[in-house]
């Protein structure tokens, strides 16, 4: 009897395995076979195209960028995304489960995470709190409530963008999912409502409904950072890390996209033929009165960095973690970390940050 049930168990495990595996194969295949934008020969290193940046002048980027119409400073009119530009993703709506009711394990108890391990990092009052990358790429939203503030921590894995919203729309909490559907390669994201065709479908790299009743409205971003695990448990002993236990079978600690973060090519609608760098550098970008300027990530060291930008001193500060935070004119700004081609295809009028 003991061998009939080990056989039947091994059988079971088998076959959700193999279930895991197909979830997000089909986003994994698209990837492969979608019409891909690689037009720049690739150098040896990465870092070596970041170094040379740093000396280039600022050149127009000639990606396609979201239509928005400024007006005369009282706001801005948001038009509706075309149909033809929100692509399927491969795996449909819920397909990628969020994760509605996360559950947490002390920094000792995430053994399943080395100090290499990135991730989003916030915090809400006295608590601390770390989404490893290896649990969201399978998620990609986890709706929580941090000290008491409603948060979607959302992980765009095509793009990189790893950014945090209050989850309140007209002053109630709600809870995002996963659509399935893609706009420039970047997370499309619903709200969930009783009726469905009070939904909207919402841009992750922007924080603003794209189609929908709410179409134009915005999400509140709230602080929080992309950065690696170990320099996070560093700073924050005490804190809390998003448990592999999520209600979902999935094969965490593995990543279904490959050499994809490194590699050259983009698709799923977004475009790239700028050539100051490569396109999967993380940078952080920032939007002040309509003009966007981006800072690389790495390039920006440990203390402050000066700069000025759209007629306003920006500060950064930049912890021992990495923890950044910028402010202009002394008054604290948001900024998006993400993939440089992710940020140019909605933003394509960026300044780029040069020593």
């Amino acid at each position: 009897m003991n061998k009939k049930y080990t056989i039947i168990f091994i059988s079971v495990v088998a076959i959700l395995f193999v279930a895991a595996l197909l979830i997000n194969s089909s986003r994994e295949d698209q990837i492969e076979t979608a019409p891909t934008t690689n037009n720049q020969e690739p150098t040896d290193e990465r870092e070596e195209e970041s170094k040379d940046s740093s000396t280039e002048t600022t050149k127009p980027a000639t990606s396609g960028s979201v239509a928005v119409t400024p007006t005369s400073g009282d706001g801005e009119v948001f038009e509706e995304i075309p149909d033809s530009e929100i692509l399927s993703g491969g795996p449909g709506k819920d397909g990628i489960p969020s994760i509605d009711d996360p559950k947490f394990v002390s920094v000792k108890k995430a053994s399943f995470l080395n100090n290499e391990d990135i991730g989003i990092a916030l915090q809400a009052g006295d608590e601390a709190r770390f989404y490893p990358f290896q649990i969201l790429v399978w998620h990609e939203i986890v709706n929580d409530t941090v000290g008491g503030v409603p948060l979607a921590v959302t992980y765009c894995p095509l793009c990189f963008t790893g950014i945090t919203y209050e989850r309140k729309l007209d002053g109630k909490v709600v809870e995002f999912g996963v659509s399935g559907m893609l706009w420039k390669s970047n997370l499309v994201m619903y709200d969930r409502t009783a009726n469905v065709a009070d939904e909207s479908l919402w841009s992750q790299v922007l924080g603003r409904a794209i189609k929908g009743p709410k179409t134009g409205e915005r999400l509140t971003i709230y602080p929080s950072d992309t950065i690696k695990f170990g320099e996070w448990s560093k700073a924050h002993p005490d804190g809390r890390v998003l448990s592999r236990d999520t209600g979902s079978f999935r094969l965490y600690g593995t990543d279904p996209y490959g050499g994809y973060y490194t590699n050259r090519d983009v698709s799923f609608g977004a475009s790239f033929s700028d050539t100051r760098l490569h396109p999967k550098e993380f940078v952080l970008g920032v939007e002040i009165d309509g003009q966007f300027k981006a800072y690389v990530s790495d390039a920006l060291p440990v203390g402050t960095t000066t700069d000025t930008f759209a007629g306003k001193a920006i500060t950064i500060e930049k912890s021992d973690a990495s923890e950044v935070r910028i402010s202009a004119d002394g008054k604290s700004i948001s900024h998006i970390g993400g993939f440089w081609f992710s940020w140019l295809a909605v933003h394509e009028n960026t300044e780029l940050y040069t020593k």
